[in-house]
């Protein structure tokens, strides 16, 4: 363990998470590998399946980005398809991420997110409640999924299919009070029939980033004042204010630049899409060169080859 920096800490430590010890069955220890989520700091965990759409793909980027961006902590078990997608994201704007895994966290499962699993390690980190050198078997992951959710202060579902194992996460979540919101999709769409059905069952709707970002605070404080931590809630509150305050700046002075940011939403669209939506004075404005501006300035976001949308 000390040759690959794994630290083990019981349940009877200080230095053991806050938000794990009030979960029914806490693991008795953790293995770690990188550092601990932060008490001060808010954390959310995304969700979803592994096998999931290219709406799902967009969707769990767009909410690690913007999540990293604003220093919120992203929880998830680095499972391929939506897990992974959201933590890289995350790591990839300048966040933190934490996965919980199924297996010993010297193990990397799946292989496939090694590179996921090694950013991790220097921004977040990997923890396991079993030993090294466990193997990533089937009965371990149930267990693992109420630590995903024990971590966090509210669980994101983007795309679950009605008997997905994603939602065995949501019964945990709600099991330990934690607040949970789902991403909605189309009613023939057989990846999204969890989230709706979750959606009607009376979880919070994720619509806009945003909106849910409002809502995180309100619930972070509940946590704050549950736990009777007057300094934990200043800090946490000063966290948001701090992120607040991060937000990249509208351009001044250049009305073109600036048609052309109202003109994106958070769908990807093309410039000619975009040129629709624009006035009749800017119809002749470079829009590929001023869009290509926009992401420079950290307000739009290529997300394939001509589409843009909008960055939170």
């Amino acid at each position: 363990m000390e040759e690959k920096k794994i630290r083990v800490i019981n349940k009877e430590e200080k230095e053991y998470p806050r938000r794990l010890k009030e979960i029914p069955k806490p693991p008795e220890k953790l293995y770690i590998l990188g550092s601990l989520p932060v008490e001060r700091i808010p954390s959310v965990a995304v969700i979803g399946a592994r096998d999931c759409s290219e709406y799902g793909r967009y969707v769990a980027a767009r909410l690690g980005s913007v999540l990293g961006r604003k220093g919120i902590q992203v929880i998830s078990g680095m499972a391929r398809g939506i897990d992974g997608i959201a933590q890289e994201a995350a790591v990839d704007a300048g966040g933190y991420s934490y996965a919980v895994l199924g297996s010993g966290v010297d193990v990397c499962y799946p292989a496939s997110n090694k590179s996921l699993y090694e950013k991790l390690k220097v921004t977040g980190g990997i923890l396991s409640e079993y030993p090294p050198g466990t193997s990533a078997i089937a009965r371990n992951f149930p267990a693992r999924n109420r630590i995903v959710s024990g971590l966090a202060d509210a669980i994101i579902v983007v795309e679950a299919r009605e008997k997905s194992g994603t939602l065995i996460t949501v019964d945990m979540a709600l099991e330990q009070g934690r607040e949970v919101y789902a991403v909605p999709g189309r009613i023939t769409d057989s990846l999204s029939v969890g989230c709706n059905r979750l959606l009607k069952l009376g979880a919070g709707i994720l619509l806009d980033t945003d909106e849910f970002l409002e809502e995180l605070k309100g619930i972070t404080a509940k946590r704050c004042m549950a736990w009777e931590d007057r300094e934990l809630r200043e800090n946490t509150s000063e966290v948001f204010r701090e992120n607040d305050r991060k937000e990249a700046r509208l351009p001044e002075g250049e009305p073109e630049l600036l048609a052309i940011y109202h003109a994106l939403d958070f769908s990807p669209a093309g410039p000619e899409q975009i040129r629709e939506r624009l006035p009749e004075k800017y119809q002749g404005t470079p829009i590929p060169l001023l869009l290509i501006r926009l992401c420079m300035e950290n307000l739009a976001v290529q997300v394939s080859p001509g589409q843009f949308c909008r960055k939170e």
